[in-house]
């Protein structure tokens, strides 16, 4: 019970009373008192009835509630009421906590902790040591001898200072002369010792240390070894093991034969620092020399008893004999040394365990023969001769052997492989048995089987041994305790919490099963609930209206398992899936990675996966082809030969309303529009910028007209670009009614009309009017700079998902525009079930693609959405298009610009080159500060707005100078990332009454100062903000694009060049950066270079290689 103060108390118990089953009832589990985690635990601090534990370094498996950095400490107090145990953890239940438990556990079980609590066990270890001093006959030590713990180890002192033992070593040393000792010749060795202890007639053992003569043999001095010192320094299982059980037999005092740890002896016998072995004949000596030292072996013997029955008159008489590594040796001829061992041939020999070192006592007390009258016989046959066999082969000579005739038969009847299931409180116990006909038989058993003939005489039948070793091969293999266990037991056991642990049952289940064997006795373990039954799993493909059905059907036995319960089982990464009755079907590994596909590439509608035609692609990697009901597998043939890179779009008529000529490329562009929509696919037009995708789109909405008749269309954009598409509609499609539905007086009973046919808006207008939007229903969507929705947990992207449309198109110069995942949650909008779950997704292609550069998954994204993505580039389309030439124009800082610049650079290069990786990444913000305070400096340190002027700003002279040459014949285009660079230029600009506009996030009026530019010979320059006017402009009356600031990703200054180079540019396009010399302008460039992506598209944003830059990256930056 747990006291007032937190502590639990075992009330009059004690360690001399004290076992492991009375310990059980105090313990939440069993497995608290776990035979290997015992030895784990260490004193801190021991003294009589007072001891401190924890866990020590040597620890394999740490507790399950616990790191091996924060392991409790217990406190275990003993006194006349009981046990008071105290535990540092936070447990506060009304057992013990599994640290008190496996604290009380080691100091029951440990030989080193166990002496301070028991008085009859301490006083058995002072036994040898008040010998010396001559006190062995006194009934209570504990007046003489003191017990501490120092390093590890028990140490065993007088109380009373002057006694002395008579041999004690001060003696010789003091009073004696020395005697001269010779050098030794060679390093010394390490042996295992074996004999009969000094007072027990038991087994000794002892690690001791010799050196050698010149021919090998041992020389004195002999030494023993303390091997305490090995148990805790050693890291070796066996080698803790071997040490421990030394020391453990060491301090086994008046053990009777019977009660000898097999377990010990079994780790003696491994011997795995495999040591030379010697046994002590202390009838020469009772001093351990080199003299009383013969050479043996040591080993754990393969050997077996046969007993033979003979049916003599007037007795039966019974005889043995011990079969060692194949030879037969009689009783009369073994000889047992310590209790323990066989010894044969200079060697100890092990037996298998303590049942056939029992049988070999009894016939040897009993002069290796047994007479048993008939009168008696059937008796001692059932009771004493049928238990035996099991373990002990038992030859009855006087029953014959089956005939020829008989035994053929028998060997046509192929012998059934059994496994029997059978719970034992909280173990299971697994028997492996070979039925023959009627008869059954463990493997492990030595049993001979006999049955009667047609003349009803008892015959032998002779047994598979090979079918058997095979059966018992199967079952050793399936757990790393069944070895251990073989030589012990009769049958194998596993805790019941490891018989499920890890789904054990169900991999040993299946292989069982794969090996034709019968399991029985499954239902009778309690608080079973799996399903015995394999798996028979059907799957059949349907055809819809816009979708394929898959029917999977999970059944096992008569239950069949849910879509609802598939589900939660792959979602939790189970083998076993809950069925109607409350039991759980194991699924086959070989279904489970196919299961788990279909669950994170299709939608689920009840019990059947709904995969979108779209996907169709999924179908024929996924399915095989016999699972398709014909319906199903005609369309799927179908799609596959439409959407083939051999087959030709059919050319559509130009709409009548259009006012263009269409570009062979826009022509093509209508044809794939058209397709997709005959198919009611969506898909994404990706043109490089300048291409006219706006006319394409424009082109589809006439088409659809004329196809359809009139319907009304939404078209969503960044609100920078309703000029734009405004201007484009009235331009090149007149007779389309078209509404602009944006600014604070839109009225929203306009929505839910069908006079329009199409619908002008802004992303930010939807996510504002999503409640008014979502009511209204349209045929199309079409959604420009589709990039705005590339985040698919974003709001304008959930929004734009809600509202109602027949199909949708999106549109972008640059689908992929910061890395793979950009891709998908514009094609999951247009193409739903296309690229399946968002994790699906990210997990099989964004990740492998952007992180460890997988070309093969790219390819096979690629290929998957080729289909549906258009995209067409100037070089490949727009030969047509005048020359672009890009050039760098270097800027020397002025000096003190200069001065600022490197102070700036050394503090920040200091700042990252002392921090660690994960430290530089956690103190991004202040990092990407510096940077950009580094950018700004190069533009004008005016920038900074620390009180430093512009009057030291080496780019705006030098952009002022080109200014200046070139705008009587050219218009200009100025891009920064900074408006307060803009806004120095402008003022300059003002200054040299050179005629210019001025296009920010801020600016209202953007359709009024494009116009101005386009149409006003006086205004010669434009200055743009890149975010506000990298995309959506045509500009072609420029033709030279001045980038005042690079920008970390070079697709967006394309973006803000192709402003100029674009369809309907006739002039030479100079497209001029302005960096400055050894800046982190000019280093940003060669990074930049360096880690561009080798997949063409797959670019960096500014936000993305920021944050993607690492320590080495940044040092680059800022170095020298």
């Amino acid at each position: 019970m747990r006291n007032n103060l937190g502590s639990y108390e075992l009330k009059n118990m004690n360690f001399a009373n004290i076992n492991r089953y009375a310990l059980l009832v105090h313990v939440q589990s069993a497995l608290f008192l776990n035979t290997k985690e015992y030895q784990y635990f260490t004193a801190t601090d021991l003294t009589i009835d007072r001891g401190i534990f924890s866990r020590g370094n040597t620890v394999k498996q740490p507790l399950s509630n616990a790191t091996s950095d924060s392991i409790p400490s217990v406190t275990i107090v003993q006194d006349t009421d009981g046990i008071v145990v105290s535990c540092t953890c936070a447990h506060d239940g009304n057992k013990l906590c599994e640290h008190a438990a496996q604290a009380l556990f080691c100091v029951m079980e440990s030989t080193l902790y166990r002496p301070f609590f028991d008085h009859a066990t301490r006083h058995r270890l002072m036994l040898p040591s008040a010998k010396k001093y001559g006190l062995d006959q006194e009934s209570n030590l504990d007046a003489f001898f003191s017990l501490t713990w120092e390093t590890g180890q028990i140490i065993i002192s007088p109380s009373i200072k002057e006694l002395l033992p008579i041999d004690y070593p001060l003696f010789k040393q003091t009073l004696l002369a020395p005697k001269e000792e010779r050098q030794a010749s060679s390093t010394p060795q390490s042996i295992l010792v074996i004999g009969r202890h000094r007072y027990y007639n038991q087994l000794y053992c002892q690690v001791m240390s010799a050196e050698r003569t010149q021919n090998g043999t041992l020389k004195n001095p002999i030494n023993p070894l303390d091997v305490s010192t090995h148990i805790w320094k050693s890291n070796n299982h066996q080698e803790v093991k071997f040490f421990t059980a030394i020391a453990t037999l060491q301090n086994q005092y008046g053990e009777t034969d019977e009660e000898m740890d097999y377990n010990l002896l079994r780790s003696l016998v491994a011997n795995p620092l495999q040591l030379e072995v010697y046994h002590h004949n202390r009838n020469i000596s009772e001093k351990i020399t080199a003299r009383t030292l013969v050479p043996i072996k040591l080993i754990d013997a393969n050997a077996y008893i046969k007993l033979s029955v003979f049916q003599k008159e007037p007795f039966y008489e019974v005889t043995g004999e011990l079969v060692l590594a194949d030879e037969h040796i009689s009783f009369t001829e073994v000889a047992i040394r310590y209790g323990c061992f066989i010894f044969y041939n200079d060697t100890f020999h092990l037996l298998p365990n303590a049942a056939v070192l029992r049988v070999i006592k009894f016939f040897k007390s009993n002069h290796e023969k047994l007479l048993i009258h008939p009168s008696k016989y059937e008796e001692f046959s059932t009771n004493i001769l049928a238990p035996l066999e099991h373990y002990v082969q038992v030859h009855y000579s006087y029953i014959i052997a089956a005939t020829t005739a008989a035994e053929k038969t028998r060997e046509q009847t192929a012998p059934q492989p059994i496994i029997y299931l059978e719970q034992e409180g909280n173990f299971i116990g697994i028997t492996p048995v070979m039925k023959y006909s009627r008869l059954e038989v463990p493997v492990y058993s030595r049993k001979e089987l006999y049955q009667t003939d047609a003349n009803g005489n008892t015959v032998h039948v002779a047994r598979h041994l090979d079918a058997e070793a095979k059966l018992l091969k199967t079952v050793l293999k399936q757990h790393p305790d069944f070895e251990e266990q073989r030589k012990e037991i009769t049958y194998f056991y596993l805790h019941k919490d490891k018989f499920f642990e890890d789904d054990w049952f169900l991999n040993a289940f299946e292989d069982w099963q794969h090996e034709g064997i019968t399991i029985l006795g499954f239902d009778s373990i309690e608080n079973n609930n799996l399903n015995p039954n394999r798996a028979k799993i059907d799957i059949q493909i349907l055809s819809g209206e816009d979708w394929f059905n898959a029917d999977l059907r999970v059944k096992f036995g008569k239950q069949k398992a849910s879509m609802r319960q598939l589900m939660k089982a792959i979602r939790h990464k189970r083998k076993f899936v809950e069925l109607g009755d409350g039991s759980h079907g194991m699924l086959p590994d070989e279904w489970l990675q196919k299961i788990e596909q279909y669950f994170r590439i299709f939608e689920v509608d009840k019990e059947l996966f709904k995969i979108p035609k779209i996907g169709f692609s999924d179908l024929a990697t996924l399915f095989e082809k016999d699972v398709f009901l014909n319906e199903a597998r005609n369309e799927l043939t179908l799609l596959q030969k439409d959407f083939s890179k051999a087959k030709k779009r059919p050319n559509v008529p130009t709409p009548l309303g259009l006012k263009a000529t269409l570009r062979t490329y826009q022509q093509e562009g209508l044809n794939w529009l058209a397709f997709l929509d005959n198919r009611n696919f969506g898909g994404c037009l990706a043109d490089d910028m300048g291409l006219g995708k706006t006319l394409q789109i424009i082109a589809f909405i006439l088409y659809l007209r004329e196809r359809n008749g009139a319907r009304t269309h939404l078209i969503v954009v960044p609100t920078s670009l309703l000029f734009n598409w405004q201007e484009e509609i009235r331009k090149f499609a007149p007779d389309l009614k078209s509404l602009t539905y944006h600014g604070e007086k839109r009225n929203k009973n306009l929505l839910s009309g069908k006079e329009h046919d199409v619908i002008l808006t802004s992303y930010g207008t939807i996510l504002s009017d999503i409640d008014h939007w979502k009511k209204a229903s349209f045929d199309y969507i079409f959604v420009d700079e589709s990039q705005a929705i590339k985040n698919p947990n974003a709001e304008r992207y959930k929004a734009l998902r809600l509202l109602d449309a027949r199909n949708r198109i999106v549109m972008t110069g640059t689908p992929i525009e910061n890395n793979t995942f950009d891709i998908y949650g514009q094609m999951s909008f247009c193409c739903p079930g296309l690229l399946g779950s968002k994790l699906y997704f990210k997990n099989t292609y964004a990740i492998p693609i952007d992180r460890f550069g997988d070309n093969k998954r790219a390819k096979e994204l690629f290929e998957k959405i080729a289909p549906f993505v258009l995209r067409r580039t100037k070089k490949q389309v727009a030969k047509e298009l005048p020359e672009k030439t890009e050039i760098v124009l270097y800027c020397e800082m002025e000096e003190q610009q200069r001065a600022l610049y490197n102070e700036l650079e050394e503090e920040l290069r200091s700042f990252v080159a002392e921090r660690d990786e994960q430290e530089v990444r956690e103190q991004r913000i202040h990092v990407l500060a510096g940077l950009t305070k580094l950018r700004q400096i190069c533009n004008s340190p005016r920038l900074l707005k620390e009180g430093h002027t512009g009057e030291h700003a080496a780019k705006v002279e030098v952009l002022l100078s080109e200014i200046e040459n070139k705008v009587t014949e050219h218009k200009i285009l100025i891009f920064s990332q900074f408006v307060e660079m803009l806004d120095i230029i402008k003022e300059a600009l003002q200054t040299r009454n050179i005629g210019f506009e001025y296009l920010t996030g801020q600016s209202n009026d953007r359709g009024t100062k494009v116009n101005n530019f386009k149409s006003n010979d006086a205004v010669r320059v434009f200055l743009i903000s890149l975010k506000a006017g990298g995309v959506g402009l045509n500009l072609t009356e420029a033709d030279y694009v001045y980038l005042v600031d690079p920008w970390w990703n070079p697709a967006v200054e394309n973006q803000a060049i192709d402003r100029v180079h674009r369809i309907g540019q006739n002039k030479p396009v100079m497209a001029i950066r302005l960096i400055c010399q050894d800046s982190i302008e000019e280093k940003m460039m060669r990074l930049q270079q360096r880690k561009r992506m080798l997949a063409q598209d797959l670019i960096k944003s500014d936000k993305t290689a920021q944050n993607d830059l690492s320590k080495e990256d940044l040092l680059t930056l800022l170095g020298k």
